[in-house]
């Protein structure tokens, strides 16, 4: 008989919890999101990302630094310049993203639709 164990897909390392394990919370896809358009500065990255604190932007910069999905370079100017980019890792997660922005399209889309339709029937 086989073991009911083995037979699961998720079984030991599960690769959606690797998934979410490496690129989850609330503001590490977004950031990466951001990210696939180019090279972001610390301060666009504020302004693209205006709720999330300062201490919480910097954990999750480096911790996708960490994971090797970003890059931090640092240029030698006065006032120094930093910035953030995708490494060759990070750009594989492009057709992810882009499934949750078309995802959370099509949701923004439906409530607002049925906002619209609550707005008309009153």
């Amino acid at each position: 008989m086989q073991d009911v164990e083995s037979s699961d897909p998720c079984s030991l390392p599960c690769p959606v919890e690797t998934t979410v394990g490496v690129i989850g919370g609330k503001w590490k896809p977004v950031l990466l999101f951001h990210l696939v358009s180019g090279a972001k500065r610390y301060s666009e990255l504020q302004r693209l990302v205006p709720d999330a604190s300062d201490r919480m932007l910097t954990r999750s910069l480096r911790e996708l630094e960490t994971d090797k999905l970003v890059n931090r370079t640092v240029f030698a100017e006065v006032p120094v310049r930093v910035e953030y980019t995708l490494t060759n890792d990070g750009e594989t997660l492009f057709p992810i993203l882009e499934a949750m922005s078309a995802w959370g399209q099509r949701r923004v889309d439906r409530d607002t639709d049925a906002k619209k339709s609550a707005t008309t029937a009153a």
